[in-house]
């Protein structure tokens, strides 16, 4: 039988029932460090069955802390509008050869933003970018006349948070590197988003349980008196 290495055997005597406050598994998560910057993540269980359209849990939430992540955004946009996005940061902005681009496989963008008069042009794309989540859509602000504010919000923070299906949503919330102090203004923005998009179909109990955890280090139970409405 293989040896446990220290860090194997301290990560076995943790509790795996306690519950913790943000501050509490913050300080642990920082005791199991590996040798390069981490990404914070929570993950929140919810009273919810995503194959019902009234249970679906989607939509954006600005990060105060910031994210830690140089996020890629393409535009489909033309004139004023291109010119515009252009300026805010985007990564690549155009219409047919935009279209053309991606359907060669050329995916390789956190974020897809268009103007509404690019509808009929992005539409083409659904096979294409409904199955990665990028397909631009008005609710989450992503068919938007305000490119470059979306492009703004999108390079400063802005993530985008969906249930998946088995009723758990997964969201990095900053670096391990970052001060505890933003890292529990993004827990607290990110949760509270989650709460406020409690669908209509919900039933019984919402938030179910909240753990946060590094990209190498344990999986933390939160207290839900943690986590505001739940």
């Amino acid at each position: 039988m293989p040896t446990m290495t220290k860090k194997q055997k301290k990560l076995a005597e943790l509790d795996s029932e306690k519950l913790y406050t943000v501050d509490e598994a913050l300080a642990t998560l920082r005791e199991y460090k590996a040798g390069f910057d981490e990404t914070v993540e929570v993950a929140m269980n919810l009273g919810v069955d995503p194959r019902h359209a009234d249970q679906m849990v989607r939509g954006m939430v600005s990060l105060p802390g910031g994210t830690g992540k140089d996020v890629k955004v393409a535009v489909f946009a033309r004139g004023d509008n291109a010119d515009k996005a252009l300026a805010a940061g985007a990564d690549k902005v155009g219409a047919e050869d935009l279209m053309e681009d991606m359907q060669n496989g050329n995916l390789d963008y956190d974020r897809v933003i268009a103007t509404p008069d690019m509808m009929g042009v992005v539409g083409r794309l659904g096979k294409v970018l409904g199955p990665k989540g990028l397909m631009p859509n008005p609710k989450l602000g992503t068919v938007t006349p305000n490119v470059e504010q979306a492009v703004k919000d999108a390079k400063g923070g802005q993530v985008e948070f969906r249930v998946e299906k088995m009723g758990i949503i997964h969201s990095g919330i900053g670096k391990l590197s970052f001060k505890d102090e933003d890292l529990k203004k993004n827990f607290k923005a990110m949760t509270q988003a989650i709460v406020k998009a409690k669908p209509s179909g919900a039933k019984g109990k919402y938030v179910k349980k909240v753990s946060l955890t590094s990209t190498m280090g344990p999986g933390l139970k939160i207290d839900l008196a943690e986590v505001e409405g739940a």
